[in-house]
């Protein structure tokens, strides 16, 4: 398979010059924030030990999933006012966890640097496998596979550029 790469460079900035806007004339956004992000845990402990316990995101609440009986919805606080959330669906094979085309990729934390040395040693303590990228990104994988990332690079931003 091939890849016009030049088309695709010249195909991004037609796309900028037509939707994206200055600063000073970009509009508000219509919504206050993301209020969760929500994933599959397949074991309720499990996950509170990774998330609260080596990344320290505390758990904010745990609750009886109102679409699905006996199914747990659990939150943990990823600073700013957002939260991260997972629901178990006891009972049904779900299987792996898979990124596929149109699905989840990763989520993206934002955290100090202190906290993203810090962090970092402690996955390096718990035997947790990760790749380091442009010197700010961490990516490793949650308990149930899914890819997350703990970015160093303040919130509005992204490898020095400004993005918000």
């Amino acid at each position: 398979m091939s890849i016009d790469m030049d088309f695709i460079t010249k195909d991004r900035e037609r796309i900028k010059k037509e939707y994206l806007r200055e600063e000073a004339r970009r509009p508000a956004s219509t919504a206050r924030g993301i209020h969760h992000t929500a994933l599959l845990a397949s074991d309720v402990r499990r996950s509170i030990e990774f998330y609260q316990g080596l990344l320290e995101f505390p758990l904010t609440e745990i609750f009886e999933n109102r679409d699905y009986a006996g199914s747990d919805h659990f939150f943990f606080d990823v600073g700013a006012g957002n939260l991260l959330a997972f629901f178990t669906l006891p009972g049904l094979d779900l299987g792996e966890y898979a990124e596929v085309l149109g699905g989840l990729h990763h989520i993206a934390i934002s955290v100090t640097t202190e906290k993203w040395d810090y962090l970092r040693a402690k996955l390096d303590d718990a035997g947790v496998d990760y790749l380091i990228e442009s010197k700010s990104s961490i990516y490793f994988k949650g308990p149930d596979g899914e890819r997350l990332e703990l970015l160093a690079d303040p919130l509005g931003e992204m490898y020095g550029t400004k993005v918000l």
